[in-house]
């Protein structure tokens, strides 16, 4: 789920190496009509790559047991070949056979809250402010930063991206501005009013729980300046002075059901209606929020990572959000800045595309002449609110709190080295990380255990994501072997490159689309679809124990010296998120504090030893080569 991001990978022979994609200008139609569709592996080769990623993580009972049922699955003219031929069949009459389902299973149906469970927040670098004046002037230029990235989109000038030659999907790029997730009773959608013949010309801004339109274009079509969205932001300020307002934007933080069933309540009232369709249609939303509880230094990215994640709680600036709304800014009043999105429309490249662009936009001084023409008041959205409503808010702000009090996050520049080491041993960056994170855990619990690390399938139209599972029978050899007396360093080198190799070459898969866990996805969800019993091998233990995520991780590289986090995708598990930088990297570490087991804190004190012991050992050990 939030760990869908993109692992940026060019393909060279039959390694990887994460490298940012080109870019090359052109339109998006036509590029988009160039693109292979995605493919569906063979069944033969998803039954044996599954046995092997299952070695390390699960016990021989149960792996002799699922091969037994693997071999049943693939006889001829049984159960796993019908399903592959409706799978087949699928592909060839759809535009891609995996993305409606993947929205589905993944986002729409999940019913999770989206805070911590699935949206993704991002910190970028703090800035030098610490008041309103700061806030709003910076708040001004990222809004028309933001506005001349979206004329890119408009005007089907954003560069194509490739990757090792192949040009990628840019459609994800055209589903994050004025959309918005709508909460159902029991599966919600998105709502996308960028295609409408009269697309949005406003944003929301919130400030003390209160939204407002602020229309950011002029009559002539032109955008406002940054001195005119300065001015504006000055009204919304001033006009929301109060801090006892009803934070009707903690609803959304909710249970999807339990939002569900208070959204249809809500808008029963046209006030409401009109105002959450505002908000909706809106290009996207900027939160000014009140400053945060003061930390130190080496405390504020932990801190900032939670605020943008979830708001530091009600008494906050949790009900400073609409947390539907896909696309949100995020800029505090203490220099406190980054942004959160919604999944379900994106995955975390295009939104670091987006960032990168607005950052460098936020450096320019600005040259264009502000116009001395009187700007209309920005209009406050009101809510009327009944005794129900607010029992729904008090509800949300428990949830909210207790979500709040459960998550911990920390997040360390690990400064020692970044992509440089691993690149001067011949090895890829992300691999290399991937591997200090399978040492980390195994030396925390003195076992293997189930990774996800996001790949992107955008070389094929409309793809998403599939996973690379970092833990391999040659990851596991290597951190058994890591701190065990009796091997020699040379032969921990050895095993170390053998599990790097390992890792390039999944990845190099899972990017071609011969990943396996969207394929068994789609073998199962074929089943139900068929209204067939279903298949033994998704009712096995083995199953389970692949599909749970003691650590969920991505990739994330960004030119910003940013770094995204996201919550644990399992109770006992860990969220792991990082941007590797030339010569340090950015990690966010996240656990809950519910589960004794784990501890963020320690995951990435441990993840850190790693890194450098895994470098000490390259570097003490001569004749080191991949």
């Amino acid at each position: 789920m939030k760990n869908s991001q993109y692992s940026q990978v060019k393909p060279c022979g039959r390694l990887v190496r994460p490298v940012a994609p080109t870019r090359i200008p052109g339109r998006y139609l036509s590029h988009q009509e160039g693109l292979p569709k995605l493919p569906v592996p063979s069944l033969q080769q998803t039954c044996e790559r599954y046995l092997a990623t299952l070695e390390p993580i699960v016990d021989e009972e149960e792996l002799s047991h699922t091969k037994e049922l693997l071999a049943e699955f693939q006889k001829a003219g049984g159960v796993g070949e019908r399903l592959q031929k409706g799978l087949e069949r699928r592909a060839r009459k759809t535009e891609n056979w995996l993305s409606d389902w993947w929205l589905t299973t993944a986002y729409l149906d999940y019913r999770m809250p989206v805070v911590v469970h699935s949206s993704p927040g991002v910190v970028l670098p703090r800035l030098e402010f610490s008041d309103r004046q700061g806030q709003m002037r910076f708040a001004a230029k990222l809004i028309a930063g933001v506005l001349d990235f979206k004329t890119m989109i408009d005007n089907e000038t954003l560069p194509v991206e490739y990757l090792g030659g192949k040009q990628l999907c840019m459609n994800q790029y055209y589903q994050v501005l004025s959309s918005c997730r709508v909460p159902g009773l029991k599966r919600d959608s998105v709502v996308n009013h960028a295609h409408r013949s009269r697309p949005p010309t406003h944003i929301t801004v919130v400030h003390n729980f209160q939204f407002f339109v602020l229309d950011v274009y002029n009559s002539d079509g032109t955008p406002l300046t940054v001195d005119q969205l300065y001015m504006q932001l000055e009204k919304v300020w001033s006009s929301s002075l109060q801090t006892n307002k009803e934070p009707i934007g903690i609803l959304t933080s909710n249970q999807r059901n339990s939002w569900g069933k208070a959204y249809n309540n809500l808008i029963k009232d046209k006030t409401n209606k009109d105002s959450v369709q505002a908000i909706q249609k809106s290009i996207f939303t900027v939160c000014l929020d009140a400053p945060m509880p003061c930390v130190s230094d080496e405390l504020y990215h932990s801190r900032a990572a939670v605020q943008m994640l979830h708001g530091g709680g009600s008494r906050w600036n949790s009900g400073n959000r609409w947390f539907d709304k896909t696309l949100q800014f995020i800029i505090g009043e203490d220099g406190s800045c980054g942004l959160m999105y919604e999944h379900a429309p994106a995955e975390g490249p295009p939104i670091v595309s987006l960032i990168d662009h607005v950052v460098e936009y936020t450096k320019k001084s600005e040259m264009v002449r502000t116009p001395m023409v009187p700007l209309p008041m920005p209009q406050k959205l009101r809510f009327n609110i009944t005794p129900e409503i607010k029992k729904d808010i008090e509800k949300a702000k428990q949830n909210m709190n207790i979500m709040v009090h459960d998550l911990d996050v920390k997040v360390i520049v690990f400064s020692h080295f970044g992509k440089n080491v691993p690149k001067t041993h011949k090895m890829s960056p992300d691999a290399f990380i991937q591997m200090g994170l399978q040492l980390a855990y195994y030396r925390m619990y003195q076992r293997c255990c189930a990774t996800y690390e996001s790949a992107s399938l955008r070389m094929f139209k409309l793809g998403r994501t599939d996973t690379i599972r970092s833990c391999s029978i040659d990851s596991a050899n290597f951190v058994k072997a890591m701190d065990d007396p009796a091997k020699q360093k040379i032969e921990k080198v050895t095993l170390l490159e053998k599990a790097v190799k390992a890792h390039r070459a999944y990845t190099d898969m899972a990017i071609h689309g011969q990943a396996i866990d969207r394929h068994l996805l789609g073998l199962k969800l074929q089943a139900i679809e068929d209204l067939t019993s279903m298949p033994e091998i998704f009712m096995d233990t083995s199953y389970a124990v692949a599909n749970h995520y003691n650590l969920s991780t991505s990739q994330v590289p960004a030119k910003t010296d940013c770094v995204m986090c996201f919550g644990p995708v399992a109770p006992d598990g860990y969220g792991v998120c990082y941007n590797p930088m030339a010569e340090h990297i950015n990690f966010a570490v996240s656990a809950f504090n519910s589960c004794n087991e784990t501890n963020a804190a320690h995951m990435a004190q441990r993840l850190e030893e790693a890194l450098l012991d895994m470098r000490m050992l390259l570097e003490s050990t001569p004749k080191a080569k991949l």
